[in-house]
């Protein structure tokens, strides 16, 4: 396995950066062969590493970032403003080559302001899409894209999400014919909006992709589909609505778990089994969304993620550079632009 160099955007995120030095920790391990570049304020981030004895570290560079891009900046703002901030400093070192991803826990619009200005799209694809890994019944995962990236999307945009996902599917899901699905208000022809029934045609006319038509919310997880297209509007209400119930489950789960001995001494001789079930819940387990259709890897964090979840991020970020997602997705989106031809 080639060696790997990544570029971390400290200072992004809710929780600061020692959430970042933590996920380092445990990347450095999991990952014994990559370099990671630390992006951030130096004052902050120096001690955070000595703390941890990686200041010497022959695997770990700090890279200084005067300025940090807030949660409440506007992306606009953050781009003419902040031109040293940690994420736009991260973005160039993949633009420029000398990383290979880009990960990040701060301001979605930000990022994908800022990446779209420093990679650039791949040649044909019209708008970048923020996409992440939902768990399915068979216990495997599907796509979902659009997360929030894009509120407002036309029928040629969804359509090209629907090919980006194919392909990050095939490559990084190991599925052989992804099957594609538009979320919609219900699974009838005659359902939903003008532009998600013109997204449609455009699926159906295609002979490279596996579209399977219309599901509902309720078939988000039941493994009928391996990517599921739709705006960002309605992805990241989705999206945020089933972290939400997941979380309350859990929350639930463990009151319950603590209300008696009788359940205690159960949990305790079933640990190993119930934390598998746990762990298939938690948001934690799929953190890390990519920003596709963009000429290199970014993976966009969640903002409260903690040191667990900044490391799924890192893991997805290997596996797409390893499979050289963004080059496939350019040939996939060239063949087909082809054949609509």
């Amino acid at each position: 396995m080639a060696a790997l160099t990544l570029a971390l955007d400290a200072m992004g995120g809710d929780n600061g950066p020692s959430i970042v030095v933590d996920a380092l920790v445990d990347a450095l391990s999991v990952f014994p062969q990559h370099h990671f570049i630390v992006v951030g304020d130096e004052a902050e981030l120096a001690p955070l590493l000595a703390a941890q004895q990686l200041e010497q570290h022959p695997r770990v560079t700090l890279k200084h970032a005067s300025q940090t891009v807030e949660m409440g900046d506007k992306p606009g703002y953050s781009l003419r403003a902040k031109p040293d901030s940690s994420m736009r400093i991260a973005l160039d070192l993949v633009a420029s080559g000398e990383a290979a991803a880009c990960v990040s826990s701060g301001n979605t619009g930000a990022l994908m302001t800022k990446a779209y200005f420093s990679l650039k799209t791949l040649p044909g694809v019209l708008r970048p899409a923020l996409m992440s890994a939902i768990p399915q019944a068979s216990g495997g995962s599907a796509f979902l894209l659009d997360l929030g990236a894009n509120p407002v999307c036309d029928s040629d945009t969804l359509f090209q999400f629907g090919v980006m996902g194919s392909v990050a599917a095939k490559q990084v899901l190991h599925k052989e014919n992804p099957r594609i699905a538009l979320l919609n208000m219900g699974e009838e022809d005659i359902k939903g909006n003008d532009v998600v029934k013109s997204t449609a045609q455009l699926f159906q006319q295609s002979k490279t992709l596996n579209y399977i038509g219309f599901i509902e919310g309720d078939d988000l997880f039941a493994d009928k589909a391996d990517v599921i297209v739709c705006d960002g509007f309605v992805g990241n209400i989705a999206l945020k609505s089933c972290e939400g119930l997941a979380e309350l489950l859990l929350t639930n789960i463990r009151a319950n778990i603590h209300a008696h001995w009788l359940t205690r001494w159960f949990v305790k001789l079933f640990y190993s089994r119930l934390q598998r079930s746990w762990d298939w819940l938690k948001p934690d387990h799929y953190n890390g969304a990519s920003l596709i259709g963009l000429r290199g890897v970014v993976i966009k964090s969640h903002g409260d993620a903690n040191a667990k979840a900044f490391l799924s991020a890192i893991e997805q970020a290997v596996s797409e550079t390893q499979q050289d997602l963004p080059t496939r997705i350019r040939d996939q989106v060239e063949n087909v632009l082809l054949e609509q031809e």
